[in-house]
């Protein structure tokens, strides 16, 4: 009996691959997500901050909504003080709820990647033609208020359907953030063609690490050192990609900003910064798209 198997990617040991460098000869590029969500009053998905699967309430809505009330912008401060590029993963109908937010993401330069429509639904459970259309409509309402339309991708909940790949690479995008199989980008094929993979949210991630696992504001900010320095001593022999993701309800509390300032404080005030590209996955997917075949797996 044969198990089901995936067909996106083939295996390919890091120690085995050509060696190359970010631009100006950096070893590792460091973005930083914030994820600008929508979720339904008292109805649809979202998380709880008692119950895991818990049904949605006035109570849970609320807390959602302190993240962009006043946990985001507290994370722009630091950000700010620190100087660190900003990459936002936006559900297309928070531009109807918070257009305030995208003023300030504009003023910063920041990167906007596609993420859906709101988080109160899942593409998983979709057919393949509304997924199309959800696909195509985020797109649409994205270049329409930013001027150009998102290059990049990240599923609600990082999920995919088994045509997620195939409809973005039809409707020109040009990477995704949902494959978390490796440390650097990835070309996967696609029934027209490749996308690029670009190492995202999985593991440094507030709402994996925090609200299912259940660490708490050290733990997690230890977390985001620990994998920050063990990268940074591995891409001496590889290019790699470290990627932080936080969500405003999450981090933005007061009791964990504090804990994680000091984090991020330690990675853009490192010693060895000459090594580091702060940077946004816009920029890594220009730059592999540059690469000579063979670099990038699936090249």
């Amino acid at each position: 009996m044969l198990l089901p198997v995936q067909r996106r990617y083939d295996y390919s040991p890091i120690i085995n691959r050509p060696d190359y460098s970010w631009p100006e000869g950096k070893r590792l590029a460091v973005w930083i997500g914030t994820a600008i969500e929508v979720f339904a009053f008292q109805a649809g998905q979202g998380h709880d901050p008692f119950h895991h699967g818990a049904p949605q309430t006035q109570r849970n809505y609320a807390w959602r909504d302190y993240g962009y009330r006043v946990g985001l912008w507290r994370l722009l401060e630091i950000y700010d003080e620190l100087g660190l590029p900003i990459t936002a993963a936006v559900n297309s109908l928070a531009y109807d709820y918070y257009p305030e937010i995208f003023t300030a993401l504009r003023q910063r330069h920041a990167a906007i990647v596609a993420h859906g429509r709101t988080n109160a639904e899942r593409q998983t459970q979709m057919w393949e033609d509304d997924e199309r259309h959800v696909i195509e409509m985020v797109r649409q309402t994205i270049a329409r208020q930013e001027g150009r339309p998102p290059k990049g991708w990240l599923g609600v909940g990082v999920l995919e359907s088994s045509h997620t790949a195939d409809l973005l690479q039809e409707l020109g995008y040009a990477y995704i953030l949902d494959w978390p199989m490796d440390d650097q980008p990835v070309w996967l094929r696609t029934r027209q063609g490749r996308i690029l993979s670009i190492p995202g949210p999985m593991e440094i991630n507030d709402s994996g690490q925090i609200l299912h696992r259940q660490a708490n504001a050290a733990e997690f900010a230890d977390m985001i050192v620990d994998q920050f320095e063990e990268m940074l001593r591995q891409s001496a022999d590889q290019p790699l990609v470290f990627n932080l993701m936080l969500h405003p309800f999450i981090s933005g509390q007061p009791f964990r900003l504090a804990l994680l300032r000091r984090a991020l404080q330690h990675i853009a005030g490192h010693a060895t910064k000459e090594r580091i590209w702060f940077t946004d996955p816009d920029r890594i997917a220009e730059h592999c798209q540059k690469l000579p075949p063979g670099i990038v797996p699936g090249s």
